[in-house]
C-alpha cells in the first residue's frame, strides 16, 4: 500500500525515522567515545551544554529546556557526571534554590578527547558534505528538525486521556 498523506516525502520521513531509530538505540548505550570512562550519548550532549554555557550561569532548567530533554533526565545526567568527577555543582550567593554546574578540570579533559575522537570517528565526513549545501538549505532543514523534534517533545510529554485510550484500545 502506498503511503499517499506523504506525498513525495516519503523518502525523508524515513530517513528521519531511520535515525530516530538508530538514535535511540545508542542513546542510553555506555561507549567510551575515546576516553578512558564510559558515557552515554546523553551524559555526553549534557556535559557539552554545561561546559558550551559555563560563563553564563545558565540554570539547568533552561539547559535541559534547550537540549530537549525534561528536567529530571538533565538533573539524572549532572548527577552521574558529577559522581564520575566531570562536573562541579554550585549555588549563586543570595539565591539558594538554583543549583548550577560547571565542568571540573577532568570534565574539560575528557569533552577534548570526546571531541578529537568524535570528528574524526563520524563528523568529519559529514561535514565535507554540509559544506557543500548552501546555507539556505541548511537554515530551512533545520526549521524542519526543529518541528519534527517539538512533535515528538509534544507526543512525548502528552497524556492520554481514558476516553483517547479506549477508542485506541478499539482499533
Amino acid at each position: 500500500m502506498k503511503l499517499e498523506w506523504m506525498g513525495n516525502h516519503r523518502a525523508l520521513i524515513e530517513k528521519m525515522i531511520k535515525y530516530g531509530n538508530a538514535y535511540s538505540n545508542t542513546y542510553k548505550r555506555q561507549f567510551t567515545y575515546g576516553t578512558n570512562i564510559l558515557l552515554t550519548a546523553s551524559q555526553i550532549q549534557t556535559l557539552e551544554y554545561i561546559i558550551e554555557a559555563d560563563d553564563e550561569d545558565q540554570k539547568m532548567s533552561e539547559m535541559a529546556e534547550r537540549l530537549g530533554v525534561s528536567r529530571s533526565a538533565f538533573s539524572k545526567n549532572v548527577k552521574n557526571l558529577a559522581e564520575k568527577g566531570l562536573l562541579e555543582k554550585y549555588r549563586l550567593s543570595g539565591n539558594r534554590k538554583d543549583i548550577y554546574v560547571k565542568p571540573s578540570s577532568e570534565g574539560y579533559a575528557l569533552y577534548q578527547q570526546y571531541t578529537e575522537y568524535i570528528l574524526k570517528e563520524c563528523f568529519d565526513d559529514m561535514f565535507h558534505i554540509a559544506d557543500r549545501i548552501p546555507e539556505s538549505a541548511k537554515e530551512d532543514f533545520m526549521v524542519l528538525l526543529d518541528r519534527f523534534s517539538d512533535t515528538l517533545i509534544h507526543f512525548s510529554a502528552k497524556k492520554e486521556t481514558p476516553q483517547e485510550l479506549v477508542m485506541m484500545d478499539e482499533e
